[in-house]
C-alpha cells in the first residue's frame, strides 16, 4: 500500500511571525518576478516570516542570509509549501 501525503500549499503573504516554508514556484512574470528571483525567491529556499508591520503589511522575511521586506500584494505571488 502506497502513502499518499498532503502537501499544503499557500502563498507567502499567509505566514504569520515565526512561521517558515519552501518557496515551490512563482505565480509572476516579467520584471517583479526577476527581481524576487535576484532576492533569492527561487524554488526550493527557505524562507521565514520574521515581522510583520503594525498594520500587517508589509512584512519582513529571511531569505537565503538577508531580510527582505515585501508587500502584501507581491508576497501573494509567491507560492510556498509550509514545513
Amino acid at each position: 500500500m502506497t502513502e499518499v501525503s498532503a502537501i499544503a500549499h499557500t502563498v507567502l503573504s499567509s505566514l504569520r511571525e515565526g512561521d517558515s516554508c519552501i518557496v515551490r514556484r512563482l505565480a509572476i512574470h516579467g520584471a517583479m518576478r526577476r527581481r524576487l528571483g535576484e532576492l533569492g525567491f527561487v524554488g526550493g529556499s527557505r524562507v521565514t516570516c520574521l515581522q510583520r508591520s503594525f498594520l500587517g503589511d508589509p512584512a519582513a522575511y529571511f531569505v537565503k542570509g538577508a531580510v527582505i521586506a515585501l508587500r502584501d500584494a507581491d508576497a501573494a505571488k509567491v507560492v510556498v509549501e509550509i514545513d
